[in-house]
């Protein structure tokens, strides 16, 4: 039987049309979407993600930590090891340190004019070197006024079970606490003992603050409680004591469900009244200084000497002292480091509190609904794209997608889940995958065994995807085509490293390249620093003239905003050249048959590089043809530069500079002159024209450039007056000599 027989024919599989298979797809992705994402919800909602999340979180408060606006003002008086060993092995200090060593640093504090001063230490035994030492403390602390001395609230049998009659209780009161309490929150707030410091602190300290810490399940402390409740009264944090001691009078707070005012500033809180800590840097960012350099200051200035850290570098600030030797262990866990000074949290809750930079955490009804449109957008492009370059590239871009999302979010103060997004993608990708492969194969087997003698395992794929994608050839339309080149560029690049050229001409080729696009523009191809883009191919767009010299505007525009920045880069300002020209040009896939561009040909083409060229001969950036003008009609102002020849063309062609419309209102003046003296040029009264164009030549580039042409025509043809007579075989066009 012959090969070419109907029997040997392969035949394909009976199914319906083309749109009812989209539909079937459509309708199966989003339901294998739908599943993936219920168990993403059930994962999250059950904790199953909760470490894994964490470790995520913490990722990206290192990678986008920067400093608040009150980051500044926020001061750290450090106990470090150097100190701890000054204090010992220079001034005999055993630990404890005599109370009369942190007097001095009280006393330099209020000579700075610090707004407050808090100690994260519990001073909650009796100086080991007397009571003296325990007044001068407390004395240094009472003149001050603006100190907050530190209590430890907690459930351990430790310190107190009532509220020392003797101790005032914190001038901070919380409207709405009543009706937002509920009796387990209630619980969790409580602490049934106190560890209080000695009177001598405690009395003269103008607020107390708690310094119990509030540390997520994995020992790491993201979040923050502004209030602890002992004994019926209520007992600051840090920050919020710090907060009160630093202002003039006692801050309006209030609470409701999610939400905690602090002087009209809504800060979100979770069901546990805790704040989500917004880390300020990944390193120790708030100023600080050691406690040794702190008191010998106190004591040169007390002598008359100059100090080792001047005052005034402390002035108006919050300023907390802490530990951070480690002989001390008052080392932390904390998002940022696997440990930090304890003092540190407390310095980001009030870094946070000055300036309202809390996070927030995505409701979890919006999570939910999150996790939803992404497993079932993941489902549909997974089950719409086959192929294995499709599932691949599919994988390759949508699994990051959460990952980009939640980042994004932190960069706006949310804490949206970031495991639960890409667990969600994930199992609706596998889904739709699994699924196309079990509904799909057997149509996927015929095209492969139809075409496998004739085409590459590659090229199959693209085909069953989308086969109109590998016809070669092109068609003939019209375009508006554009080429650039940076001025110079050559002489720029020479001293530039390979890095560092790279680095540069991927920041210009990208901001170009993204106003292109955005007007939608098809980018032909990169030579070096040259773009070289065309609209109104592969999609048909009417006002694609209009479109290609708003673009060349932009990117002017652009370039002008980016010189600065490029400037301090290459030590030079970077100009580019711009040719814009409108005509017939081939247009398609080109190529061989197994690599082609998509790209165009034409001598409308080589028209736009030539203009591209020509500006450096009037001094301009940006040059269109007489097409352009044409179809353009009144979308922007321009004015003619010129009729030039050039090199390859017979016909001369009319040039013009386009603008946007408040530039050309404002060089009105000048462009008038410009198109007064124009003519006189045409006409060869070459005198003529050079005078008129040095009206204006110190304003304007072109009329210089056209001035010195002027001078040089006329010395060329003889001509010394304004009346002469044009040369018989002037024709009025600029001829360029090069290309």
């Amino acid at each position: 039987m012959s090969s070419n027989t109907p029997s040997q024919r392969p035949t394909p599989p009976a199914a319906g049309g083309q749109r009812r298979n989209y539909l079937e797809r459509l309708l199966r992705g989003a339901a294998v979407g739908a599943a993936g994402a219920l168990v993403a919800i059930l994962l999250w909602l059950t904790g199953v993600l909760t470490t894994f999340e964490a470790k995520t979180w913490d990722a990206r408060a290192r990678l986008f930590a920067h400093p608040d606006n009150a980051t500044k003002d926020v001061v750290l008086i450090l106990l470090d090891q150097p100190s701890f060993d000054w204090g010992r092995e220079t001034n005999g200090w055993n630990w404890p340190w005599p109370r009369e060593v942190y007097a001095a640093i009280v006393d330099f504090c209020q000579r700075a004019g610090v707004k407050a001063l808090g100690f994260d230490v519990l001073f909650t035994d009796p100086s080991s070197y007397g009571v003296a030492d325990d007044q001068a403390f407390g004395s240094a602390l009472g003149g001050f006024g603006h100190a907050v001395a530190a209590v430890y609230p907690g459930t351990d049998k430790v310190g107190v079970k009532s509220w020392p009659e003797s101790v005032p209780v914190p001038p901070v009161s919380v409207s709405g606490l009543d009706q937002w309490l509920t009796p387990k929150l209630s619980g969790e707030l409580t602490s049934p003992y106190a560890r209080f410091p000695i009177p001598e602190v405690s009395q003269n300290a103008a607020v107390l603050g708690s310094v119990s810490f509030t540390n997520d399940p994995d020992g790491v402390y993201r979040r923050g409680r502004f209030f602890r409740i002992f004994d019926g009264k209520l007992l600051p944090s840090m920050a919020l004591a710090m907060f009160t001691a630093g202002a003039a009078k006692p801050p309006a707070v209030s609470i409701a469900p999610g939400s905690l005012t602090v002087n009209g500033e809504r800060i979100p809180i979770d069901g546990q009244g805790r704040a989500i800590l917004h880390f300020v840097t990944r390193e120790r960012t708030h100023t600080s200084y050691s406690a040794a350099s702190i008191i010998q200051s106190e004591i040169q200035l007390m002598s008359g000497d100059k100090p080792n850290v001047d005052p005034a570098q402390l002035a108006g600030k919050y300023v907390l002292f802490g530990f951070s030797a480690p002989d001390l262990y008052d080392l932390r866990p904390s998002p940022i480091a696997a440990i930090v000074p304890g003092v540190e949290i407390h310095a980001t809750m009030l870094d946070n509190l000055l300036s309202a930079s809390f996070m927030r955490a995505v409701p979890n009804w919006q999570t939910i609904l999150y996790l939803a449109v992404l497993g079932i957008a993941a489902g549909i492009l997974g089950a719409m794209i086959g192929g294995t370059l499709g599932t691949i590239l599919v994988f390759v871009i949508l699994l990051p997608v959460p990952v980009a999302i939640s980042f994004l979010a932190y960069t706006q103060g949310y804490w949206l889940q970031l495991i639960a997004g890409v667990v969600s993608v994930a199992l609706a990708l596998i889904g739709a995958n699994v699924a196309n492969y079990a509904t799909e194969g057997r149509q996927r087997r015929y095209i492969k065994n139809a075409f496998q003698q004739y085409l590459s395992p590659a090229v199959i794929e693209e085909l069953i995807a989308h086969p109109e994608r590998l016809q070669l050839g092109g068609e003939r339309r019209e375009l508006s085509i554009f080429f650039s080149d940076l001025q110079g560029f050559t002489g720029i690049s020479e001293g530039l490293s390979p890095e560092e050229l790279t680095a540069l001409l991927n920041d210009y080729l990208s901001a170009m390249t993204d106003i292109i696009q955005e007007e939608g523009g098809t980018i032909d191809k990169y030579e070096g620093d040259a773009i070289i883009a065309f609209w109104n191919a592969p999609l048909t767009q009417e006002d694609h003239a209009v479109r290609a010299i708003r673009a060349s505007l932009r990117c002017q525009a652009k370039l002008t905003e980016l010189r600065p920045a490029f400037r301090a880069r290459v030590n030079k300002d970077l100009y580019m050249r711009i040719g814009i020209n409108t005509g017939p040009a081939v247009v398609g896939n080109m190529g061989s048959h197994t690599r082609f561009d998509y790209t165009m040909l034409g001598d409308a083409v080589n028209l736009a590089s030539r203009l591209e060229g020509i500006n450096k001969q009037f001094a301009t950036y940006t040059m269109m043809s007489q097409t352009t003008k044409d179809a353009l009609s009144d979308a922007f102002p321009a004015r003619e530069l010129s009729r030039v020849a050039v090199v390859g063309r017979k016909e001369p062609v009319v040039v013009y500079e386009p603008m946007e419309a408040v530039e050309f209102e404002a060089r009105s003046a000048d462009l008038d002159s410009f198109a007064a003296a124009l003519p006189l040029f045409y006409e060869g009264r070459f005198i003529a024209a050079a005078e008129l164009f040095d009206a204006t030549a110190d304003r304007d580039p072109a009329a210089r450039m056209y001035a010195k042409k002027s001078r040089a025509l006329a010395e060329q043809y003889g001509i010394s007056g304004r009346e002469d007579a044009a040369p018989a075989d002037w024709q009025g066009v600029w001829v360029m000599t090069e290309k």
